[in-house]
């Protein structure tokens, strides 16, 4: 992200919005997502039970969070934490029960899809009280990208897929990082331009 200059913890406001550094997003969500999963996989294992699933959500969703916010730190809270943690854990244990733990493709970009409703819809909030004003476009975003992300590393981990990870590979991470980061510029133009036409 470019550098804002305010002094105040806040988030920056609409009026101060830059353009986000084309390389700090993708280097978020290609360190935090392999190595929120890692983590998660060390503490919890297999994602098999709702507990599993909702105790290695939060722990990868905070990892993968706190990645993210240190890229986009100048323009939302530390709630981005919270939000991408809480996401995962209830996006994860929902998704996990409702294929009933399955590892199809189907399965798993199910699982996916409700998993990024529920980040999605977390972060938009913590967008939208950052000054965010086309967040919704986020919320709706994020499931098909995750889902996608899915499908994407399960042909590339096929032969260790039964170890029930928390999110999805590096390999799904290239999408993601790629969607959503084209989506996130311009959701910011949008928001400066439409600070500078009030």
């Amino acid at each position: 992200m470019t550098s804002v200059s305010h002094t105040s913890s806040q988030p920056a406001t609409v009026g101060t919005l830059n353009r986000p550094r084309v390389w700090a997003w993708p280097l978020a969500a290609l360190l935090g997502f392999p190595i929120g999963g890692y983590i998660a996989n060390l503490a919890v294992g297999a994602v098999d039970s709702v507990g599993a699933a909702i105790a290695g959500g939060l722990i990868a969703g905070a990892v993968v969070g706190a990645a993210q916010w240190l890229a986009l730190r100048r323009f939302v809270s530390w709630l981005w934490i919270a939000a991408t943690s809480i996401g995962m854990g209830v996006g994860l244990a929902v998704g996990a029960a409702l294929v009933d733990y399955g590892i199809d493709r189907g399965e798993l970009m199910l699982m996916g899809a409700v998993t990024g409703v529920v980040v999605g819809g977390l972060q938009a909030l913590v967008l939208a009280r950052g000054g965010i004003a086309v967040a919704a476009w986020w919320v709706a975003a994020n499931p098909p990208v995750w889902a996608i992300a899915w499908l994407i590393s399960s042909y590339v981990i096929s032969a260790n897929i039964d170890e029930r990870f928390t999110n999805f590979g590096a390999s799904g991470v290239l999408l993601y990082a790629l969607a959503t980061g084209l989506l996130l510029v311009w959701m910011f133009r949008r928001t400066e331009s439409g600070a500078h036409s009030t």
